[in-house]
């Protein structure tokens, strides 16, 4: 059982800053209206060019009925006393105020986003993604629109970073997402990327106890001198203490939209132990989301709170058509199909899908699931309408807005300036590593995959890991396999002589994973790959390992589980599964990270250099430069 006095709760306020009243001459014959109803008083200026419509301003939000009822009574009866109304004309405005339903409902704004993983600065590891300052400046154009919000993020908002991020801990992205004011976010996979102690410390705040690049913000985002930490709530409902089977972080922030309170319940992927590296999740349980939420929910309700969000790390593959969902797979499916109908909305992440999707629940209702894509490229917006009687949500409607890339030269996308300051801070303290070059390419390497599930930049990667680790000093490696999910990025051809540069190679691998060469036989090596395939051996995607040159293999997809390798070899030679081969992989993966918990079986462990090391001695031992691998050692039947 989760209970709301272990789990604790992250509250938040929102109450609406009004315009200041701008008073029209009403057109001759217009009757006074409570939103579309008409009240049959003749509205006419009562105070100097102010109208009695201007005087009771019913477009404003009302928490509830009573307010609207209480101040059309105060209104009409100052107006009454001062002789600008009769009592026939007060008596029709009161009746009209209790027919006419303003208050009843209420309209909130939610500002969803997902999988940011610290991409503040414009164009940083791809053209395509915006940076802060115009994520930012988005997010407050939909704010305008109504100053009853809530701006959160449905997990991955660190880790997997870009250099200007990823060098200083992420502490900018979390400084940047300070500076926007965002409410709530539901811890993702990759926040746990350096372990439970280190996310706290992202939370709470303090510098990192060895990390020279920690604490280095401006002046205001720093708090003693040192990283301030995340001014908003880290949300994680599903992640709990082994031995006190508490929570690390709160499961539920509620906010409050003038006396209605809504709930947003944090979740984290149930699977996250099998994505990340085990001793990061060490001493934690990570329970099934659906369970969670539901039990969550009757103790939600005995507060009195019946509007439900839930903030959910874990998505789905969706179909689209005109940008809405027409289909979807995956397991937020099976997830949503298990919620409580008292959820009235999932905000989702994960799979860096784009989506606004009708799912059934556990009792067949409809509930909209939404995501946002990845790296801050589109935001969602969501219109809430609440039933200010039962407290409930009567209405939802969604859509993904984009966010405009700023231009390199001559930018007319507006961007913040408070967060670019942020951004102009942290490039300037990186430029210097980030630029130093370390060798040279012939042409762009992708990390796209062909049909087999092998990239050019897959094939570079597994061969400068072999090379780092094929002498008698690091390991005599005949094999390595590199992880799909640990490519973040292209590498580009930095015209006009192919220069890498640092920054280029970190944003490419930027866990900073040290590589491990261990000894497994053939029949290990054919576990790990038939690991590689969704719906075989816990996996629930599909993620093909890139393997260095000498090193073949064939599957058949179609064939059943564990048998759809069909024929593995080394150098042409057939791999024995009774013999022993040495093999590199990245401490990620040695741990058993992404479901390979074969590896965890490799004997004869001899650690090595870290992964961005290893590229760089590639890339310098092949003066050159080297060119995108061939794409030919994965071959699908």
């Amino acid at each position: 059982m989760f209970k709301l006095s272990a789990i604790a709760l992250a509250l938040a306020f929102a109450v609406p800053a009004f315009a200041q009243q701008v008073c029209v001459t009403p057109d001759a014959g217009t009757s006074v209206t409570f939103g579309a109803y008409n009240t049959g008083v003749s509205n006419r200026a009562v105070v100097l060019n102010c109208t009695i419509d201007d005087q009771i301003g019913d477009e404003q939000a009302w928490g509830n009925q009573a307010s609207f009822l209480a101040h059309v009574s105060k209104v009409s009866f100052d107006l009454l006393k001062q002789g600008k109304i009769s009592a026939a004309e007060r008596s029709k405005l009161m009746i009209a105020a209790q027919a006419s339903g303003v208050g009843t409902t209420l309209k909130v704004k939610l500002i969803g986003f997902n999988d940011f993983h610290g991409y503040i600065k414009s164009r940083e590891g791809s053209s395509s993604n915006p940076g802060v300052a115009s994520f930012a400046y988005k997010i407050n154009e939909l704010r305008a629109l109504n100053p009853l919000n809530a701006v959160v993020s449905a997990g991955d908002m660190i880790g997997a970073s870009p250099l200007t991020s990823a060098l200083f801990k992420d502490e900018p992205t979390i400084e940047a997402m300070n500076r926007i004011g965002i409410d709530f976010n539901a811890v993702g996979n990759h926040e746990f990327d350096e372990g439970k102690t280190e996310l706290l410390r992202i939370q709470h705040g303090g510098n990192h106890p060895t990390d020279i690049y920690s604490g280095q913000g401006l002046a205001e985002d720093l708090k003693d001198g040192e990283f301030a930490g995340a001014k908003f709530k880290f949300l994680a409902a599903n992640v709990l203490e082994s031995e006190s089977n508490q929570t690390i972080f709160p499961g539920v922030g509620i906010k409050d939209f003038m006396g209605n309170k809504m709930a947003f319940i944090g979740m984290t992927l149930e699977s996250t132990p099998t994505i990340v590296s085990p001793s990061g999740v060490a001493g934690l349980s990570f329970r099934d989301e659906a369970d969670t939420v539901n039990a969550l929910v009757p103790q939600l309700k005995a507060l009195g709170i019946e509007s439900i969000v839930v903030l959910i790390h874990e998505g789905g593959l969706a179909t689209l058509s005109a940008g809405q969902c027409t289909g979807v797979s995956g397991p937020i499916v099976d997830i949503v199909s298990r919620l409580d109908p008292a959820v009235d909305l999932v905000i989702s992440g994960h799979t860096h899908q784009e989506y606004n999707c009708l799912l059934n629940n556990s009792a067949g209702k409809l509930v909209r699931v939404t995501s946002a894509g990845q790296y801050g490229r589109r935001i969602t917006d969501i219109d809430v309408t609440l039933n200010t009687r039962t407290r409930d949500v009567q209405a939802i409607t969604a859509s993904n807005v984009v966010v405009p890339v700023p231009a390199v030269t001559n930018n007319t996308v507006p961007q913040v300036a408070e967060l670019l300051e942020i951004v102009d801070h942290y490039s300037a303290l990186s430029a210097v590593p980030a630029a130093r070059v370390i060798g040279k390419i012939t042409a762009a390497i992708s990390k796209t995959n062909n049909v087999a599930g092998e990239s050019a930049l897959g094939d570079v990667i597994a061969d400068a890991q072999r090379d780092a680790s094929n002498d008698a000093d690091n390991g005599l490696a005949v094999i390595a396999f590199m992880n799909p999910g640990g490519i973040r990025a292209d590498l580009p051809f930095n015209a006009p002589n192919g220069d890498v540069t640092y920054g280029n190679a970190f944003t490419v691998q930027p866990f900073g994973n040290a590589l491990v060469t261990m000894t497994l036989s053939g029949a290990q090596i054919k576990t790990a790959l038939e690991t590689q395939f969704a719906g075989c051996n816990g996996q629930t995607v599909e993620r093909i390992l890139q393997i260095s040159t000498g090193f073949a293999y064939t599957y058949a997809a179609g064939n059943a589980c564990n048998a759809r390798v069909v024929s593995m070899s080394l150098n042409g030679v057939a791999i024995d599964e009774m013999s022993n081969y040495r093999v590199t992989v990245n401490s990620f993966l040695a741990d058993g990270g992404d479901g390979f918990v074969v590896l965890k079986d490799g004997s004869s462990r001899l650690g090595g250099a870290v992964d961005t090391d290893a590229f760089e001695a590639y890339l310098q031992a092949n003066p050159s430069g080297v060119a995108p691998g061939p794409m030919n050692r994965i071959t699908k039947q």
